[in-house]
């Protein structure tokens, strides 16, 4: 394993605990020494690691994609001819298709493997949409079964059974790119669950507008019914019954939960959202198929937003209003604030 960050140590630890025995690098050179001390084999380059290894060897990375290519390049000059490189982050899959076919002219596997689990992997196991030849495939099933989370307790689908690994954790999708395809979707996905239930949340929150004094005045859309808008909800009570045979209930919801029961307030958090790539790439493949994403879509925009990027444009609009009407934009309220001061 090479990247031992939040995801790529604890998958480590997984393998141990499952009887593998794992190689470890890392530039981090603490992160090498604390799973060295807990019975991995530690390496101090590379080079090193590969060394350590037997044939057929398989060097899995848990890499920002930033570092993946020239890290690819590194360990395919320190591998012999059916070797096996696993890209266990999130790479856009047509890298995929590219670094296959770079390192099939040196007589090299390659597998492509979308791991979503986060820092909850360890305990809960790993779910892998894995691309790549089936010999190779297979012959990591042992790894892959290892890391996955197995049937839980998550009732059985009827069907499930001939689904294959599916219901266990793991799926063979198909030829290279295939796993980090559906994870990709499965990213564009989250964006919109995750936009979906902070919309909702956010209309909960507001329910008290009624209770807020407001200027009146051309530039205040006015409250025409106060009296329907007199609620104080607790959000934390409010996402934990959701969980409770509620429709939308999911793991998700389960985080979601947890976080307000700890501050629902969120004041430890700026709203700054980032995006790693893969909402980006889901509404290029949708565009490509011609196929409408407009929730996907605008849930990735909005995390655009969150960071800023809409303020140039927030000021064309205040300009033209300006313009055309005179309007004066308003201050009064701080951003983050309800109307009164009083904070989100």
């Amino acid at each position: 394993m090479i990247g031992l960050g939040r995801m790529g140590a604890n998958m480590v630890r997984r393998l141990i605990k499952g009887g593998h025995t794992v190689v470890v690098f890392d530039v981090n050179t603490q992160a090498v020494r604390d799973l060295a001390a807990e019975g991995a084999v530690a390496a101090t380059s590379v080079a090193d690691l590969c060394s350590k290894l037997t044939g057929p060897r398989h060097v899995w990375l848990m890499l920002p994609v930033a570092f993946v290519d020239a890290t690819i390049a590194e360990v395919a000059r320190n591998l012999s001819k059916g070797d096996c490189i696993i890209d266990g982050g999130n790479s856009h899959y047509i890298d995929d298709i590219r670094r296959a076919k770079e390192l099939e002219a040196q007589g090299l596997l390659y597998c492509d493997v979308g791991v979503s689990g986060g820092v909850w992997g360890l305990e809960r196991g790993y779910c892998q949409m894995i691309g790549g030849d089936k010999a190779a495939v297979a012959r990591l099933d042992g790894a892959f079964r290892t890391l996955a989370p197995g049937l839980g307790e998550i009732s059985r689908n009827p069907d499930g059974a001939r689904l294959g690994t599916a219901e266990t954790g793991y799926l063979h999708c198909g030829p290279v790119g295939a796993g980090h395809f559906v994870k990709m979707v499965h990213n564009g996905i989250e964006y919109g669950l995750m936009a979906a239930y902070a919309e909702g949340l956010n209309i909960l929150r507001h329910a008290d507008i009624g209770k807020h004094a407001y200027e009146k005045d051309a530039e205040t859309t006015p409250l025409r019914h106060p009296e329907h808008y007199q609620y104080d909800f607790d959000l934390a009570a409010i996402t934990e019954l959701w969980r409770r045979g509620s429709v939308v209930g999911s793991w998700l919801l389960d985080l979601t939960a947890q976080a307000m029961a700890k501050d629902q307030t969120l004041e430890q958090f700026s709203g700054r959202v980032s995006d790693s790539g893969e909402g980006r790439w889901t509404l290029a493949a949708a565009n490509d198929e011609g196929v409408p994403a407009p929730v996907l879509a605008a849930a990735l925009f909005g995390r655009f937003q969150s960071r800023g990027n809409a303020d140039y444009c927030n000021k064309v609009m205040s300009a033209q209003r300006f313009a055309f009407g005179g309007h004066l934009e308003k201050h009064g309220e701080k951003h983050g604030e309800k109307p009164g001061g009083a904070k989100h």
